[in-house]
């Protein structure tokens, strides 16, 4: 992987750029949930287009041809090295229906997940494999639309821009995110209405409910074993602030030296995820990078920012990544439990390791951090 800061968003094009952003001009927007900082549509007129509008496949080759063929990747261990793989802290949440000492003891292996590893799975989460396996089947379907349509925001009745695919401005390979994503607010998965969207849309809503009721389940644990019963997840992290992701990993025949989602922390509170048997999901444990085994059985619980810094440090927020594979699509589901912008983050126990401060303020932070040193630095930005 070539050695380079993990983005850089360019206000002065380059001539490779330039072109780049003429394929991109299709109401292109940068998703990288690094930073969950979306770029604004990027308007130029384009005298070229993809060549192929019809394909499905959005045209990473084409578009980054440049990039490809100028760039010599630099060895890297930690991407083209032995990563071990791990299990993440299994939990069964059925516990929590039993006895007072069984759910004390899950309450306990939930907060010491996350405070050791940041990440951890849980089974019984009540979303029933069948929901899981439609949920797989009908993102399939949606990502297999000609590009022109997704693009476009044709079809499926996403809000405006809720595709995304690629890095607008690489300068580098380790700046390349090799995936596409349907970027979907919980407040328009009820409303969809598309020519193939009845079953994605009742599936996602299904999908959607439970994993909203479990993160305000996972918030309410979390903050009580660190002795703060709170209603404050479910006054401030509503249905019109949080969303859903539906991701799609295409296969990379440069991979692994493109990343499928560069490292990153999630900027929220939770984000609860389901992948499929592929893997390719990495973090980081005790200062090296593991591979997560795969579990369809379970769901992927991971702490963001926002919840690092309301526990005061107690829980952390871990850098992670997405691996490309040569040979198969990989998909995901992502879930993201996140405030209104107004809402101020603020430690729950004193003295406060990170001064107060809004979502809003935080988002506006990391963009204006990205444009400037091309990377997000995110809460160390926030420290007393």
């Amino acid at each position: 992987m070539a050695n380079c800061s993990s983005i850089t968003i360019v206000t002065k094009q380059t001539s490779s750029s330039s072109k780049m952003q003429d394929l991109h001009g299709l109401k292109l927007q940068h998703w990288c949930s690094e930073v969950m900082v979306e770029s604004n549509s990027i308007s130029v007129h384009h005298q070229n287009q993809p060549s192929n509008m019809e394909s499905p496949e959005p045209p990473f080759q084409e578009t980054y041809k440049s990039l490809l063929d100028e760039t010599k990747p630099a060895p890297d261990n930690d991407v083209v090295g032995t990563i071990e793989e791990r299990e993440l802290p299994l939990i069964d949440l059925s516990r929590l229906n039993s006895g007072e000492e069984e759910r004390e003891d899950c309450k306990r292996e939930i907060a010491a997940a996350s405070k050791e590893w940041g990440f951890f799975q849980v089974v019984n989460h009540g979303i029933s494999r069948d929901i899981l396996e439609q949920m797989r089947r009908e993102q399939a379907k949606a990502f297999k639309r000609p590009f022109r349509e997704k693009v476009n925001d044709e079809g499926l009745n996403f809000s405006a821009g809720c595709y995304r695919w690629g890095t607008p401005s690489p300068t580098c390979l380790g700046q390349l995110s090799w995936s596409e994503a349907f970027h979907v607010p919980l407040a328009d998965v009820s409303g969809l209405d598309g020519l193939t969207s009845t079953l994605i849309s009742s599936t996602m809503e299904q999908f959607a409910r439970t994993a909203s009721d479990l993160a305000q389940k996972l918030a309410e644990i979390l903050a009580e074993k660190i002795g703060h019963k709170s209603t404050f997840f479910k006054e401030h992290c509503l249905p019109s602030t949080c969303y859903l992701r539906l991701n799609r990993y295409p296969p990379c025949p440069i991979s692994p030296e493109v990343f499928g989602l560069m490292p990153h922390t999630d900027s929220d509170f939770l984000t609860i995820l389901h992948q499929d048997e592929i893997g390719g999901l990495q973090l980081v444990k005790d200062g090296k990078w593991i591979a997560v085994k795969p579990n369809q059985e379970a769901l992927i619980i991971n702490i963001g920012d926002l919840f690092q810094a309301w526990s005061n440090g107690d829980y952390r927020s871990v850098e992670h990544r997405v691996m490309t594979n040569k040979l198969v699509e990989r998909f995901s589901t992502a879930y993201f439990l996140c405030p209104s912008y107004d809402t101020l983050i603020q430690s729950c126990v004193e003295p406060s390791v990170y001064r107060r401060f809004s979502f809003g303020e935080f988002r506006k932070q990391v963009q204006e951090d990205v444009r400037r040193f091309g990377h997000k630095i995110g809460l160390p930005r926030f420290l007393v």
